[in-house]
């Protein structure tokens, strides 16, 4: 059974990653053996830019996400109307996939410069959002934008962990004559930061490999490493196979960085849950 599932992440996981940092030691030209692909990508501050850029943005919504997420997923955990806590993790579910192309064009519609909210707040206050320098063009309004997908997915992602959560842990806290405060101090938070943190380093993953909502968005603005491979590659100034895969291969290391951890803090929820 598990025949077609390894030969499906052969040719669409393994084989291109491999293809990948293959290319990426290969002269474009002759196809000899070279590091001149890497030298090119950490001589040039632009390509280092495009990295100081793509880690910035995901940190940030990563870390916003996981904070308000979290947040928000304990609203929902307390909800005791069942239809409404339905429909918020159905929505959730909804929005966590709604990225690309329509997301940027529901935020121009609604934050550009002739968008909705944007044309209503000028119309009823007499304040230009963009003569008090946002833009949804920029690297602040692609926070915002990200944030849109990044939120239900800290929500469903966390909602799991929530429920792991066992009712005679707060009721001995509280026989205990431990607060509110402290119950989630000493208790439920050291429980739940495993999670958390596995949480977030799948939002910094989710964001570090986004490309066509800030493709959509942003094209050329925002210099970040997915939109810098897709210059190289399609040839927006030169074609440079081998920049491309080189720039490839830098963000699977970054993302490694991040998986690593991820399972790392899996290992530890594990641990806790008595797996």
């Amino acid at each position: 059974g598990l025949v077609p599932f390894l030969l499906f992440c052969l040719l669409f996981e393994i084989l291109p990653a491999i293809i990948i940092i293959q290319g990426s030691f290969s002269d474009d030209k002759t196809g000899a053996f070279t590091l001149n692909n890497y030298q090119h990508m950490l001589g040039q501050a632009s390509n280092l830019h495009a990295f100081e850029t793509s880690i910035s943005l995901s940190l940030v919504t990563a870390v916003l996400g996981g904070i308000v997420g979290t947040l928000a997923a304990y609203g929902v955990y307390s909800l005791r109307t069942s239809w409404l806590r339905n429909f918020l993790i159905g929505f959730s579910s909804i929005a966590a996939n709604f990225a690309g192309v329509p997301l940027a064009f529901a935020f121009v519609a609604t934050l550009g410069v002739t968008g909705f909210i944007t044309v209503g707040i000028h119309d009823w206050f007499h304040v230009s959002l963009y003569d008090l320098g946002f833009s949804i063009y920029s690297f602040w309004g692609l926070v915002i934008v990200y944030m849109y997908f990044q939120l239900p997915l800290m929500i469903l992602v966390t909602l799991p962990a929530m429920n792991a959560l066992r009712p005679e842990w707060r009721e001995a806290a509280t026989n205990l004559g431990a607060s509110n405060f402290t119950y989630w101090r000493r208790v439920a938070l050291p429980v739940l930061l495993p999670s958390l943190v596995a949480a977030t380093m799948l939002l910094f993953a989710n964001s570090f490999g986004a490309f066509a909502t800030a493709f959509a968005l942003a094209q050329g603005s925002i210099n970040l490493v997915p939109i810098l491979i897709n210059f190289v590659v399609n040839g927006n100034v030169l074609v440079d196979f081998g920049l491309g895969n080189a720039l490839a291969v830098g963000m699977i290391v970054v993302l490694l960085v991040a998986v690593s951890l991820y399972t790392a803090m899996v290992r530890r929820v594990s641990t806790w849950q008595g797996r």
